[in-house]
């Protein structure tokens, strides 16, 4: 094989195109040590077994899961020779391995988000009683959302239910579901609830609904949110940021709407109780109703009487007022000037007279 001349850089440029090609990305199994983080910016590690070490490099923006010395981790990246002479792995993905540092990753983040307030039972928003949209973010071909869309159906039917199909599980189902909740959150119709489904799994199943982004895009959602995720026992910080945590994805259909038939049974037997108390309302009204009407009557009849009485008594005083009755008595009423010599009519009960005046006496 022929001796090929190369200069220090071009020797860089081989090695990393070779590397490249033979191995464009490689996933990597190991311990963390000499874990730090430089300007806030960049991300040095080694990654380590019983017998070797690598060198490991990576951006903040992708780390988006707490990592610290000792801890387990699966790195997916591309090797590369840097022009300073060191080989190293480019990480774009890294992730705990093993229940202890899955554990311990959990651990360290719940810390974090905890303490911001994202947990915090004041932040959870009611879902609607009786919702009319949904979006839903899942894999469709998943036995847990079948579950949930056969039981919503089942218990109330009609309910309009926007899908997002994305992974969930895997390297790229964090992003897929967080572009989802964006995408349901800037939509102009919104939906009034948006759920998140998975059926069970192992730890590592469940690794994308403990990733940093994810839980915190959960948190900004304009939309009230559930997180339905594994099972009863199973544990993600995207449960506890939700608004509400289904145990689940059948329990999120229980949870998000009534059973039809339950309403239907529970009318029932409201009405059936409320008729011996709408009969006694009833009654209690008609005889109240009849004794304001005796009351009414009463009052006016009383009136009556008394109009009658002082009918009678203004007659009584109108009669005695009558210039007839005051003739009756023995009275006369005169007309005409009465001047000596003038004549003038005197009038009785009985008679009209006239006379002459002879003599007039003033008292």
């Amino acid at each position: 094989m022929e001796n090929v001349l190369l200069s220090v850089s071009d020797f860089v440029d081989l090695t990393n195109q070779t590397l490249e090609y033979a191995y464009p990305s490689v996933s990597i199994e190991g311990e963390v040590t000499e874990f730090k983080v430089s300007q806030g910016k960049w991300v040095y590690f080694n990654l380590k077994d019983e017998s070797s070490v690598v060198g490991c490099f990576m951006s903040v923006w992708q780390l988006r899961v707490p990592i610290e010395n000792g801890m387990k981790v699966v790195i997916q990246g591309a090797p590369k020779l840097t022009k300073w002479g060191r080989f190293s792995i480019t990480v774009r993905a890294i992730r705990p391995s093993g229940e202890g540092a899955i554990k311990k990753s959990f651990d360290l983040l719940k810390a974090t988000l905890e303490k911001e307030g994202l947990f915090a039972p004041e932040r959870k928003r009611q879902l609607p009683r009786i919702p009319r949209s949904v979006a839903v973010v899942s894999s469709t071909e998943a036995a847990g959302y079948a579950d949930f869309v056969k039981i919503v159906n089942d218990r109330w039917g009609g309910l309009a239910i926007q899908v997002a199909h994305v992974q969930v599980q895997g390297e790229s189902a964090p992003d897929q579901m967080i572009r989802a909740l964006h995408y349901l959150n800037e939509q102009e119709t919104l939906p009034e609830v948006i759920i998140l489904l998975r059926g069970g799994g192992s730890a590592d199943d469940l690794a994308a609904f403990n990733d940093e982004k994810l839980v915190r895009a959960i948190a900004a959602s304009r939309v009230p949110t559930m997180v339905a995720v594994g099972h009863e026992v199973d544990e993600t910080l995207a449960d506890y940021v939700a608004d509400v945590r289904a145990a689940t994805p059948s329990n999120a259909a229980q949870l998000l709407v009534p059973d039809r038939r339950d309403i239907i049974r529970s009318v029932r037997q409201q009405t059936v109780s409320l008729l011996p108390a709408m009969s006694q309302a009833i009654e209690r009204a008609s005889r109240t109703m009849n004794e304001q009407l005796q009351g009414a009557l009463h009052t006016i009849e009383r009136r009556m009487e008394l109009a009658s009485q002082t009918l009678g008594s203004q007659q009584q005083l109108l009669g005695q007022l009558n210039p007839e009755t005051v003739l009756a008595r023995g009275y006369a009423l005169l007309r005409g000037k009465q001047n000596v010599g003038e004549m003038i009519e005197v009038e009785t009960a009985k008679v009209i007279v006239k006379a002459e005046v002879k003599n007039v006496r003033k008292k």
